[in-house]
């Protein structure tokens, strides 16, 4: 497990809070996170998560403690105190104007030493990659909407599946960062030549399109639709 925390919380040792007892610990690690713009989607929202920001190298420091919750009251029963692993990840000089980077990351995953540490804020750096992956294999391949009779048969169309969702990640993450780069890098010149004959619909060019230029014809088979200006 490997989650955000979102507010605050009560720890059952004192009377103190998750994020205090954090800061109280030594700093194990000074990173550096590349922090990319944001214009918040609507003007009114003025949060700390939404609000807009310019893009920026921002220098943490970073902590880590294993703390134990104090489990929330309930009427009939009492529920038992959990342990867990925090990370706390907090920029040092942000820039005049800007609210800096803290991230309160709790997990089950272990902080023994500084590399395991740096794991986890490597893995809460791809957090979008991981959603945009999911996305693809529910949205693109629907594997929400396969039903078979046995588990097995489920299992054996998810493994399939996983492989295509990363492949379309790994050619839409390549094809914009690399656009001009020679689609034989990443295709079989019998697959990108059957491709630009069934999309373009005229004679084959001499030399392999760009990885930019193919992705998108692979894309319109889909339904994208091909633009001047994209």
């Amino acid at each position: 497990m490997l989650i955000r925390a979102c507010q605050d919380r009560a720890l059952s040792e004192a009377a103190g809070c998750l994020l205090a007892a954090v800061r109280t610990t030594p700093c194990v690690a000074q990173n550096t996170l590349d922090v990319r713009a944001r214009r918040p989607q609507i003007k009114i929202k003025d949060t700390k998560r939404q609000a807009a920001r310019e893009a920026r190298l921002a220098a943490v420091e970073i902590r880590a403690a294993s703390v134990t919750l104090r489990p929330p009251p309930r009427p009939d029963r009492k529920l038992p105190a959990v342990t867990i692993n925090v990370v706390l990840v907090e920029e040092v000089d942000p820039p005049a104007g800007e609210t800096p980077i803290q991230w309160l990351l709790i997990t089950t995953l272990p902080i023994g030493d500084v590399q395991q540490v740096l794991l986890i804020v490597q893995y809460y750096c791809i957090r979008w990659q991981i959603e945009v992956y999911f996305r693809t294999l529910k949205s693109g391949c629907r594997v929400e909407s396969r039903y078979f009779e046995r588990v097995g048969r489920l299992q054996n169309c998810l493994a399939v599946y996983s492989i295509v969702a990363w492949k379309i990640l790994y050619l839409c993450r390549l094809s914009r960062e690399c656009p001009d780069l020679d689609c034989e890098v990443v295709f079989e010149p019998a697959e990108w030549k059957a491709v630009y004959l069934a999309v373009g619909k005229r004679k084959l060019p001499k030399t392999p399109p760009s990885l930019n230029e193919m992705v998108r014809m692979i894309a319109s088979l889909g339904g994208y639709v091909i633009r001047k200006s994209t």
